[in-house]
């Protein structure tokens, strides 16, 4: 029988569940909102909204009160230095969750769970996510413009080549002429001598 079994120990034993709900309220209070399984972040509702409460009273008693179940010196600093002048005014409900569906493979049930008064924080680092993916954008300008750069590289080496070519052709050409001119000269010389000869005769 299940009776007076009031909360969930989400499969675990007593000490295993106590430092699982400890590590994940310190992931909550420096992040402001984590993603977690639907079962898990109600418990950790429970878990950390009484530590909120704890914290509008700044002694030094309550500090080491909550120590004690966070375990993390920056997690208390957060907590009384940036969220509890936040929720000063509210009564309760520091908290909210959101279902998001179930998990790809065990179908779990998804949630985030979030702080209520930091909303807008949450909402500028979406929007500089945003700005980055812009930025990728142009980065693609940029690689468009490198690839115009390495375009006229080569254009200017193929340019190069060609000139070599037509100089190479030149040099041929001209050699082929003072070949063809020194082959005449001979000729022109032996035809000469020849009729030098037939003169002596």
């Amino acid at each position: 029988m299940r009776h007076n079994k009031k909360f969930n120990h989400l499969g675990r034993t007593a000490s295993h569940r106590d430092a699982m709900l400890a590590n994940m309220a310190v992931s909550l209070i420096m992040h402001k909102r984590i993603t977690t399984t639907l079962a898990k972040a109600k418990a950790l509702k429970k878990y950390v909204e009484p530590l909120i409460t704890r914290s509008k009273d700044d002694t030094t008693n309550s500090r080491r009160v909550v120590f004690r179940y966070l375990q993390k010196k920056e997690a208390v600093t957060e907590l009384y230095k940036t969220v509890a002048p936040k929720v000063g005014d509210r009564p309760g409900g520091y908290t909210r969750v959101i279902k998001l569906g179930t998990r790809q493979g065990d179908a779990a049930q998804i949630a985030f769970i979030e702080l209520v008064d930091f909303d807008d924080n949450m909402a500028k680092t979406e929007k500089t996510a945003k700005k980055t993916r812009r930025s990728r954008r142009s980065s693609g300008k940029k690689n468009d413009e490198a690839a115009k750069a390495d375009s006229a590289v080569e254009t200017d080496d193929v340019v190069k080549a060609e000139t070599a070519e037509e100089t190479s052709k030149e040099a041929s050409e001209a050699k082929a002429k003072e070949d063809v001119s020194e082959a005449t000269a001979k000729e022109d010389a032996s035809e000469a001598k020849a009729q030098d000869e037939k003169e002596a005769k």
